[in-house]
């Protein structure tokens, strides 16, 4: 279920930029102003500039970063997700230019999001622009200018929307740190495998072998 945030507006610029998470000022759009913007805006700025995706935060317009590393650890995870899904058919995936309403002024670009059936409405329209189903699982791949109070903020939304998993994916480190929520944090390196739990029960990804794959630039001769 979507739950409304209610926030009074920023009274100055700096407490708006401590709600966004100090995010560069280069990713916040100041058309529409900055506390007015809709999930229409997200939508209008998509038709206009697809390869700059934003999010919805409190009103605010804050583009979303995604580099080519990021991109192809994506593409590989997406693949594990939906081969897992060929053989247990219990929900969807979306990649990071799917839009997810968690809240009545927020919408999310998960980097992968896993929607299980049961969060989808009987009937529900495949084309749904922004569709307000909650992701089950939501992974994001940290870029260079993520920064650690942005992605807080993103964990605290995600959990209090009803997501039950998040990953947090850390290309320099090779690493992904497991949430339960936003307390409840479990590092594992690439000598250990992602397990998907209760939300995805029976999978596994060595972290490794995902890294390996995903950037490598050619095979060694």
């Amino acid at each position: 279920m979507m739950i409304a945030t209610e926030l009074a507006p920023p009274e100055t610029l700096a407490e708006l930029m401590d709600r966004l998470g100090n995010v560069p000022l280069d990713r916040i759009r100041m058309i529409p102003v900055p506390g007015t913007a809709t999930v229409d805006d997200v939508l209008r700025l998509c038709d206009r500039e697809p390869k700059r995706l934003c999010e919805l935060i409190d009103g605010v317009l804050v583009e979303k970063v995604l580099g080519n590393q990021e991109s192809r650890l994506v593409a590989r995870l997406i693949q594990a997700l939906e081969n897992y899904l060929d053989e247990h058919d219990i929900g969807i995936v979306s990649g990071a230019d799917g839009p997810h309403q968690i809240h009545d002024d927020q919408v999310r670009f998960p980097d992968v999001a896993f929607i299980g059936y049961e969060r989808i409405p009987n009937g529900a329209d495949p084309g749904t622009p922004v569709p307000e189903w909650i992701p089950t699982l939501a992974v994001e791949v940290i870029s260079k200018k993520n920064t650690k109070a942005e992605m807080s903020r993103k964990l605290r939304d995600y959990f209090e929307a009803g997501v039950e998993l998040v990953w947090y994916v850390d290309p320099p480190t090779r690493s992904v740190r497991v949430y339960r929520s936003p307390e409840s944090c479990v590092t594992l390196t690439d000598t250990d495998s992602l397990d998907g739990e209760n939300v995805l029960p029976g999978f596994h990804l060595a972290i490794r072998e995902w890294f390996d794959r995903a950037l490598r630039v050619r095979p060694n001769s």
